[in-house]
């Protein structure tokens, strides 16, 4: 798929970050998207920012749905059909994540099963949905952003990071099986795993606001002291802009795997190297500068 214009695309998370830009470079192009959030204000802004870049026709659709229902999904989807008029759309992205529930051993369950219900069964349900719209297409593609996390599976040997790092494994492995299944049932749509480092987007600030800060209080830290880090966290790493560019240019190179960031490929190279060396405190000290993904 060299050539965006003229087609609809699914982004879920579009209201920020990656999600956002994603939406911004592809009206820009002329494709027309659907977009859903639970973040009403942030998707607002992303439409105004939408509509004034959209180019040749482009249509903006949002709709306010938590990944993680299926419901919503359902009503989320029959929503793009209506408003599109069409059976079909061209791409899917499945964006929206967050953060939170650290801890399997002494964390919140709830937090637990609410980080990976929207890291997984986010991806997992608007899969489902969506799938049948991408085979009616004459060409499409999925595209599930898993994370760096996704094969790393810390943040540092002082910070569980157990539902996010579980999540993003399962995204992983999830867009690796599909190839085999849909070179063998729908080979005219392709898909992509996408495994960011550090982007500077409001993840941090957002997983703050779904669950409260307790679940990543620090030895000694304020609640204003986490509060400052999920900004200094937002403000610092690639810019959303250019991690899209990067997985818009891997979608139409059909990369099945796409790297985002320096980090995301030192620690690809170094986990394949020595996994077990990756996991060590001796590892992150000397070789990883930033232990925020």
């Amino acid at each position: 798929m060299q050539d965006f214009s003229g087609k609809i695309a699914v982004v879920t998370g579009g209201g920020s970050g990656i999600g956002r830009a994603l939406v911004l470079q592809l009206v820009a192009e002329g494709c027309s998207i659907a977009m859903c959030d639970i973040g009403d204000e942030d998707m607002a802004e992303t439409t105004a920012l939408a509509e004034a870049q959209a180019t040749q026709g482009a249509k903006i659709i949002s709709f306010h749905a938590d990944v993680g229902n299926e419901d919503d999904i359902i009503a989320f989807r029959d929503y793009v059909l209506a408003e599109t008029g069409e059976d079909h759309i061209h791409l899917l992205f499945n964006n929206a994540g967050i953060g939170g529930g650290g801890s399997f051993v002494a964390g919140d369950r709830g937090q637990w099963e609410r980080t990976f219900n929207v890291c997984w069964d986010g991806v997992y349900l608007t899969a489902r949905a969506f799938m049948p719209l991408l085979v009616k297409a004459n060409e499409a593609h999925i595209v599930n952003v898993s994370s760096v996390n996704g094969f790393w599976a810390s943040i540092g040997p002082d910070t569980p990071h157990t539902a996010y790092c579980a999540a993003k494994f399962a995204v992983k492995g999830f867009t690796e099986a599909l190839l085999t299944d849909l070179a063998i049932n729908a080979p005219h749509v392709k898909a992509s795993v996408v495994m960011p480092g550090h982007i500077g987007t409001s993840i941090a600030i957002n997983s703050v606001r779904e669950h409260g800060v307790t679940d990543i209080l620090g030895p000694g830290e304020s609640e204003e002291e986490v509060r400052q880090r999920m900004v200094d966290f937002r403000d610092n790493g690639m810019e959303p802009a250019e991690a899209a560019k990067i997985i818009l240019d891997g979608v139409r190179e059909e990369e099945w795997r796409i790297l985002v960031g320096d980090d995301a490929k030192m620690l690809d190279a170094a986990t394949r190297t020595d996994p077990k060396y990756v996991l060590t405190r001796e590892f992150v000290e000397n070789a990883v500068p930033t232990m925020e993904t």
